[in-house]
């Protein structure tokens, strides 16, 4: 992890995001004054379960995996964090520390934003408050859609359900699944590594994906949600 300081040439002077455009100067200023910005280098850890959190993390431009860490080396993927979006935003609703883990899977640059800056210029700013909370709800509902997946699906509907989420990242990340190794994926599923080399093969030979060393492609993306669908 490196401080970015506003000499450097990579110094990004303000955040590009639809939601602080909504900010009047005075607030503007507030942000401005409580950040700091970062580089993560690939593999460092953004935020780690448990730790204290004083900040919130608005992503500039890179990629990073989000995860519950459970007993000795298991763990669950909850998504990839994509530039454009907040990490940690629980703490500044509830509690003071971090819920879950995440890791660089790419190169970072992250604005790290004093939690109470972004709780008062919510209270300022109603708007800005209602595109916050907005961002917050839909997060959790997407951590209930993995729940559900969990406890109702079974391991073909969860790693079908995974791949169509990965692919969908293609679009602006064409090499995210290179950037993964299969326990990654695996760990989206929630199943171990053997049965998704295993589910992985058969989908291959059922022609519903190509598999190109770590690069996976989607052939027949109905008939793979259709899978998941049934679970």
């Amino acid at each position: 992890m490196r401080t970015i300081l506003d000499t450097d040439s990579d110094f990004i002077c303000d955040i590009q995001a639809p939601c602080f455009r909504m900010l009047v100067p005075e607030e503007v200023a507030v942000v401005r004054a409580s950040k700091t910005q970062v580089l993560f280098r690939k593999d460092d850890n953004l935020t780690k379960q448990g730790a204290f959190a004083s900040y919130v993390l608005f992503m500039i431009s890179g990629y990073a995996k989000q995860y519950l860490e459970g007993d000795g080396s298991r763990s669950f993927n909850l998504r990839i964090i994509k530039p454009g979006e907040f990490v940690g935003l629980s703490s500044v609703f509830s509690g003071n520390t971090f819920t879950y883990s995440s890791v660089a899977i790419t190169d970072c640059q992250v604005y790290l934003i004093e939690k109470s800056a972004i709780a008062n210029v919510s209270k300022a700013n109603g708007e800005f408050g209602f595109q916050i909370i907005k961002r917050y709800c839909e997060q959790n509902t997407n951590l209930l859609g993995t729940v559900r997946s969990l406890m109702y699906k079974q391991m073909n509907g969860r790693l079908a359900e995974t791949l169509l989420y990965l692919s969908g990242i293609k679009d602006d990340k064409p090499d995210i699944f290179q950037l993964l190794s299969r326990k990654d994926i695996a760990d989206f599923a929630g199943i171990s590594t053997e049965s998704t080399v295993k589910l992985l093969k058969l989908f291959e030979r059922d022609g519903l994906i190509e598999l190109h060393e770590k690069d996976i492609i989607i052939l027949k993306s109905g008939e793979l949600d259709e899978i998941s669908r049934r679970g």
